[in-house]
């Protein structure tokens, strides 16, 4: 089996090994790969945070919105942000962005300011 390049094989226990004649001596490559899921999982739980401040009321959609120049607000999704209001569910949150002109996908950095007001808008009516 062929993996980054490098030629490895099980062993006995089923641990990746390097296979015989193999110029590396350790079983995977050594690279950067290995911070990246740290990283990652510090954006889900400053996510996390972000998004349960919406829920708990300390931080309104306008303020989430108004953070959309920090990286982590700007590749927030809509969607996600606005679920986090308290009684707005999958159902309601899709036709409020149907009815804002807002698509599914779209993050939060992505918003037009016309798109911010029209959701600003609609939440308040």
């Amino acid at each position: 089996m062929r993996l980054y390049g490098h030629q490895i094989a099980r062993g006995p226990t089923g641990a990746v090994t390097p296979s015989p004649g193999s110029s590396t001596g350790t079983s995977l490559p050594c690279s950067s790969a290995a911070t990246p899921p740290r990283s990652a999982a510090n954006h889900r739980t400053a996510r996390s945070a972000l998004l349960a401040g919406v829920k708990s009321g300390t931080a309104s959609v306008a303020e989430v919105f108004g953070r959309s120049g920090e990286e982590l607000v700007k590749k927030t999704r809509i969607a996600q942000v606005l679920r986090a209001v308290p009684g707005y569910g999958p159902a309601r949150v899709a036709a409020l962005m149907a009815v804002s002109g807002v698509a599914q996908k779209r993050r939060v950095g992505g918003l037009t300011k016309q798109q911010r007001e029209r959701l600003l808008q609609a939440l308040a009516g």
